[in-house]
């Protein structure tokens, strides 16, 4: 196969994977599993509200607010590189972090490294780079690891773990034996931290254990409950596999759970069907450090950077009135403080 016409494949995928979450209301789970938890409330919170502190630190710069435009997409089309700026922009403005879609693409077509070239637009943020892991199994390693790093100036890189997506997808790449030795010895090659991330049906305790085997102290557990990328690649596939395995996976709450036992040795980003600023408060009660979502800002994010701001903003609003509810000054100390949530 021709690196055109891959390049082509990846292109006019990455264009299928935004039809389908912006037309098929499916494709949004619903269930992180947050809905359980119930929120200890203060009528008398001993605060002024103006004078809250919402910001956390992530990759050793300051955030406003423990929020992560996770990864959405990229490639040569004109649209991509739009929806990357937009996000960039807000991102910048609002002062949270930002990971990119995978950059598999401008790997093997240039023409789509523009809508990578973001830095020029968020000078302060964390920025995070992208490859999936399973690529260090099909001739991908430094090298392109340095390249999709330095487009970005990044601070980290996300290597995304699909395996259910490959195996939907009718051009998946399905060999992920051996990967482990792989991702430890590019740790050891880079100068940014690796973040293991799951796309949307969660890291297990297992899965763990084996990225800090390997030298990995961040961790993306993506639980399902949001967007359901089995369901997604159903869209592009001539049988039903894709929506039989549609809500596979680890709940976004089972999955900080199994992460609980760790917490002294990884750093967690909580993410799958965050939907609102509630669901952010529950995230980082129960674990995470920060919290990525994706789904809410790609609508706003082909419309504008004003739209995203917008979006960002009420995610804002809506995190910093639990945050004053429950009594809480600093956003740091709501991480695993248990004394917060109503007890059975």
């Amino acid at each position: 196969m021709s690196t055109e016409f891959q390049a082509q494949q990846v292109n006019r995928r990455k264009q299928d994977h935004i039809d389908a979450v912006l037309n098929d209301p499916l494709v949004e789970r619903g269930n992180s599993g947050f809905e359980s938890i119930r929120l200890q409330h203060r009528a008398l919170p001993e605060l002024d509200f103006a004078r809250l502190d919402s910001s956390v630190r992530f990759l050793h710069k300051q955030l406003d607010l423990p929020l992560l435009i996770a990864s959405m997409t990229g490639g040569s089309g004109e649209n991509l590189q739009h929806i990357n700026r937009h996000l960039a922009e807000a991102a910048q403005q609002a002062g949270i972090a930002m990971a990119v879609g995978s950059q598999r693409a401008m790997i093997l077509d240039k023409a789509a490294q523009a809508s990578f070239d973001i830095r020029r637009y968020a000078p302060d943020i964390p920025l995070i780079a992208n490859l999936g892991a399973v690529q260090l199994n099909y001739g991908f390693g430094e090298d392109e690891a340095r390249r999709v790093i330095d487009i970005l100036e990044a601070d980290a890189l996300y290597l995304h773990l699909n395996p259910l997506q490959e195996l939907i997808q009718p051009e998946g790449d399905t060999n992920f034996a051996h990967l482990l030795e792989k991702i430890a010895q590019l740790q050891n090659k880079i100068d940014v931290p690796i973040i293991l991330k799951e796309v949307g049906c969660g890291l297990s305790d297992k899965d763990i254990e084996l990225g800090l085997s390997a030298g990995i102290r961040y961790f993306d557990i993506a639980g399902q409950g949001g967007t359901s990328w089995s369901r997604i690649e159903s869209h592009r596939s001539d049988n039903s596999l894709g929506e039989l395995f549609q809500d596979w996976g680890l709940t976004t709450l089972q999955s900080l759970e199994q992460a609980r036992a760790y917490q002294k040795q990884g750093y967690f980003i909580a993410s799958g069907g965050i939907r609102n600023g509630i669901d952010m408060i529950k995230a980082v009660i129960m674990g995470g450090r920060i919290c990525g979502i994706a789904a809410p800002f790609l609508a706003p994010a082909q419309d504008s950077t004003e739209a995203v701001l917008k979006t960002i903003g009420q995610f804002k609003q809506e995190f910093q009135t639990a945050q004053f509810l429950l009594g809480v000054d600093k956003a740091p100390k709501l991480h695993l403080n248990k004394q917060l949530v109503v007890a059975d």
